[in-house]
């Protein structure tokens, strides 16, 4: 796990020699552990390391007999088979990390690399023989990487703080994402928030030449649903572990303890109890406690896991002012504009984790692949309604924090304009999924192209790296994707349950009030924190920012406040507009520079 950063100039193009070095500044925080550069003419890379394997020799950039020149983040937890085989094919190898496998495998294989690889990764390949630079994304986008084309050179890096040093002109926002955000919380497609940086999309690779040409392609996309068969729950669940258990190998795999974020639920306690039968399962665990009544809090059932796995337990105490006082530094290390609430107790976790671990696990994509959520389960008639209201997505991912005439009051024309087309990716998605798919399937694409990526992913990449620790997500291995996401749909849904294998496997390994609970989620009560004082001074504080005063119209902070004081119906959007003016003081503003860590938001703002 690590931070990467690079770029290629055009057409012998000079470039500004300590561009690279403040890019890779920008990403100290996801390698403290070291930092490697390799330049030549028009073309430099950068690597700053988080050392997981191979802790003395692991160094990057890493080279082949070539010369060509790699920079990785991530892990491939398949790297002791792909060695092995180039080993038997005559390629030697010169340290144990993970990642060389990357550099013979491509002398090797070529883009067919790209289907043997088995991980989380991001990674820049450069050959100075042909002068091209492949840009390759895990499957699933659970490691990050931007990339910026300015002034005839492409740069790239795994964050967006740490492009920021190559535009020329500054950060600028970019309608049509934030737009997205102010509808969904996120903000899906190839464009961010930061005008010129884009995505490189997950499963997709870059190869970029020194000309200028761009060859863009996806190597993996979630499976047709045209291979689903019917399949008895038995084999199934044989199956499922099967699976299962082969991927929580293969994530243990590591140099350093292991340890495990665990809430409670299905899914997190599923990943303890499959941990705990394998010699190097995790070794200690954290939970998120409360304290305040309107949240649901898993602690004890939590602790009372861990002692039965017997794994050292922590619970992390929280309270309001504790929380609010990290958003700043939150929103900072979350990189992307994205306002999830979990960002929060996420960090306190990854605090926590850092004292004693390198690596955790995390149970993202439970809920995605083996289809948990409640939206993947409405009432058809509701559905129906959404669907011919607006069409496009079958009724799913229909419904905007911001309706029409509450976007035109609160938002200057040109945002209220970009936020009307904020359905474009899920409607992309919903397309791509193909009609042979049934509607609880292409619910699942819709989500696994947007939602997983663009939102539950950047929160445990930017979230945990900023505290200098890897967070590993099992659910997430591709082959478990694609057996879940091929399921018939009676595994996944039942009436108003989800999760219906996963639930079936815990019936015999798990206490009832874990496979028995209903969905919970991570709750934060942040209805509760916008009233009285908070809500009074964000009405004060709001409008004086200069994320207020480009994007919104005059008193439409104050409007939304009296009308939430009234009828408490504008969280989400209250919410949204305090993380947007926290990310553009702290992105756009101050290009990147990182906030106290305890700081009341209101007080950021007003400084």
């Amino acid at each position: 796990m690590c931070g990467i950063a690079g770029y290629l100039a055009f057409g012998g193009i000079p470039h500004e020699a300590d561009t690279l070095d403040r890019m890779a500044e920008r990403l100290a925080h996801r390698g403290p552990d070291g930092r490697g550069f390799w330049r030549t003419d028009g073309a430099g890379l950068a690597h700053t390391r988080l050392a997981i394997v191979d802790l003395e020799t692991g160094q990057q950039p890493l080279r082949d007999a070539g010369g060509a020149v790699l920079v990785a983040n991530g892990e491939v937890y398949n790297h002791l088979e792909l060695r092995a085989e180039l080993q038997r094919e005559g390629f030697r190898f010169r340290t144990r990390s993970d990642c060389e496998p990357i550099l013979h495998g491509w002398r090797r294989w070529g883009m067919d690399l790209l289907a043997r690889l088995r991980g989380m990764y991001a990674f820049a390949l450069y050959d100075p023989a042909e002068r091209q630079l492949l840009l390759v994304r895990d499957r699933l986008g659970i490691k990050p990487l931007y990339y910026l084309i300015e002034g005839g050179v492409l740069y790239f890096a795994s964050e967006l703080k740490a492009l920021i040093p190559a535009l020329r002109h500054g950060p600028r926002i970019e309608p049509a994402a934030v737009g997205r955000y102010l509808q969904s919380n996120f903000s899906s497609g190839r464009q961010t928030a930061i005008q010129g940086i884009e995505r490189v999309l997950p499963g997709e690779a870059m190869l970029v030449r020194s000309d200028g040409t761009i060859r863009r392609c996806r190597y993996w996309r979630p499976p047709p649903c045209t291979n689903v068969r019917p399949l008895p729950l038995d084999e199934a669940l044989d199956r499922y572990e099967i699976l299962m258990r082969e991927a929580m190998a293969l994530h243990l795999r590591a140099d350093v303890p292991v340890g495990i974020f665990l809430s409670g639920g299905l899914d997190s306690s599923t990943l303890l109890a499959l941990g705990a039968g394998l010699p190097d399962g995790p070794t200690r665990a954290w939970t998120v406690s409360f304290q305040d009544a309107s949240v649901h809090d898993e602690s004890a059932v939590a602790a009372r896991l861990a002692h039965q796995a017997r794994v050292c337990h922590e619970t992390v105490g929280l309270d309001e002012r504790r929380l609010l006082g990290r958003l700043p530094h939150a929103v900072w290390a979350t990189d992307e504009l994205m306002g999830d609430y979990a960002m929060l107790p996420v960090s306190f976790l990854a605090e926590a984790a850092a004292r004693t671990h390198k690596v955790v696990l995390s149970g993202e994509g439970g809920d995605e692949v083996f289809a948990g959520y409640g939206r993947y389960r409405p009432p058809w008639p509701r559905r129906l309604l959404r669907a011919f209201r607006h069409p496009g997505t079958g009724g799913f991912r229909t419904r905007p924090a911001l309706p029409p005439g509450l976007a035109r009051r609160l938002l200057v024309p040109e945002l209220a304009g970009a936020a009307r087309q904020w359905r474009a990716p899920f409607r992309e998605a919903w397309q791509d999924a193909g009609e042979s798919c049934s509607t609880l399937g292409r619910m699942q694409r819709v989500d696994l192209d947007t939602w997983l990526p663009d939102d539950l992913l950047v929160k445990v990449d930017r979230q945990l790296m900023a505290w200098g620790v890897e967070g590993r997500v099992p659910y997430l291995d591709h082959r478990v994707v694609e057996f879940g996401l091929q399921l018939p749909d009676r595994l996944k849904v039942a009436g108003r349950r989800g999760k219906i294998l996963l639930r079936r496997w815990a019936e015999r390994r798990l206490p009832a009030e874990v496979w028995q609970g209903r969905k919970r989620g991570f709750t934060v009560p942040v209805r509760a924190w916008l009233q009285g004082r908070l809500l009074a001074r964000l009405a004060e504080i709001l409008p004086r920012t200069e994320m207020a005063r480009t994007l919104l119209r005059p008193g439409a902070v104050e409007r939304l406040a009296r009308a939430h004081r009234q009828n408490g119906r504008h969280t989400q959007i209250l919410w949204s507009l305090l993380v947007l003016a926290v990310w553009h003081r702290a992105l756009i503003e101050r290009s990147g520079e990182p906030p106290p860590l305890d700081l009341q938001p209101e007080d950021y703002l007003a400084s």
